[in-house]
């Protein structure tokens, strides 16, 4: 094997593997064999942007329930899991949350900073959830059983929009569907 097809398997292993799981001996030694232009066309196509995340986040989350003491099997997990997981999240959370006794609690856009905590935002966990739940599903886990749907996650997801929206000042509305006006033919 001369150094430019090892360099090439050893380059191709190394960026491929943040998105799939590759087998770098078996492409090095397909480079050896004189096999190296057809074992660059066996690459799938690159994942969505979607799809990306949402693996990184079923990694993330695997990770997340195998540190736990003791650890949790995924068949083990329920929605308590998934609560104390988007309460961990918080602490990487960049959006400011006022606490009721905060002189700023209501207000949009605060003139000073304050000591009140930063948290993950309600459209980023509500969007999790929705990766996670798909990415269940797509691991062999039944819609009935995700704990990712259950309704417990929707109740704590609703009880974080609100606080964040009065906290914040804002009001979340739900879009009402217009009403489509029948014209009677004249």
């Amino acid at each position: 094997m001369n150094s430019s097809s090892t360099t090439t398997a050893t380059t191709t292993a190394t960026i491929m593997s943040n998105n799939l799981i590759i087998n770098s001996s078996a492409s090095a030694s397909a480079s050896a064999a004189g096999g190296g232009s057809s074992s660059n066309n066996n690459h799938p196509p690159p994942l969505s942007r979607y799809e990306s995340q949402k693996r990184r986040d079923w990694n993330t989350f695997g990770q997340y329930l195998k540190n736990q003491r003791p650890p949790v099997s995924l068949s083990q997990c329920n929605c308590n899991h998934v609560l104390e997981f988007m309460r961990y999240l918080d602490q990487f959370g960049k959006t400011k949350v006022h606490m009721h006794g905060c002189v700023f609690f209501g207000q949009p856009d605060p003139p000073a900073p304050c000591t009140c905590p930063l948290r993950q935002a309600w459209g980023s966990l509500d969007a999790l959830i929705g990766r996670l739940r798909a990415a269940y599903e797509e691991h062999g886990g039944s819609p009935e059983t995700n704990p990712f749907g259950n309704g417990v996650i929707r109740v704590y997801l609703r009880e974080v929009k609100d606080c964040q929206a009065k906290a914040r000042g804002i009001l979340y509305k739900k879009k009402k569907k217009k009403k489509k006006i029948s014209h009677p033919n004249t």
